[in-house]
């Protein structure tokens, strides 16, 4: 059995354009996260899909029960994989990823999905203190822009100040060819 699990985190509709929180090249990186996800499939990989629900009903967006909630179809799970719900952005926070990875004997995590901001890069960064062999598949992955004191910061710029700060102490960083080639 594979010792390598792919976690597709987030994928969710709420992302696309006809959700609430749009991300810049979301359709580019869900389709490679699809191409990872049937690579993975094909070599026996275990496969772990990974859903962000708010916890606060006050919420705008993530809300249960919601479509913009719902994996986008374009990822969406297959019969008898793992779906786990999530209210962090740190996939491994209050769920039982970590159980399930070390109850399969996984060593590497390879990491897919959105925001890269937030959940990819909490989840990288875990994934890593935990122990496991970490990769992150950058152009299947997307993000937004961002202010900070007034100036906007292009989703360009904040996938690469991430996905650089990931590279550098957190595991490694490849695009999908690079995966798909192993």
């Amino acid at each position: 059995m594979s010792k390598r699990a792919i976690v597709a985190v987030d994928i969710q509709n709420e992302y696309f354009a006809s959700g609430k929180l749009p991300l810049v090249g979301i359709e580019e990186a869900a389709a490679n996260a699809a191409k990872v996800l049937a690579h993975a499939r094909a070599k026996g990989d275990l496969v772990i899909h990974v859903r962000h629900e708010t916890s606060d009903p006050q919420d705008p967006i993530f809300i249960p029960g919601t479509p913009g909630v719902e994996i986008s179809p374009i990822v969406g799970p297959l019969s008898g994989e793992t779906v786990i719900v999530k209210n962090y952005p740190n996939s491994f926070r209050e769920t039982g990823l970590k159980e399930i990875l070390d109850a399969k004997g996984i060593e590497e995590v390879v990491l897919v999905g959105a925001m890269t901001h937030m959940c990819i890069d909490a989840t990288a960064r875990a994934a890593a203190d935990f122990g496991y062999s970490t990769v992150t598949v950058h152009d299947a992955c997307a993000t937004l822009d961002l202010e900070f004191e007034g100036a906007t910061v292009p989703a360009a710029q904040v996938h690469a100040a991430i996905m650089s700060a990931l590279a550098f102490a957190y595991g490694e960083v490849i695009d999908t060819n690079a995966l798909l080639s192993r």
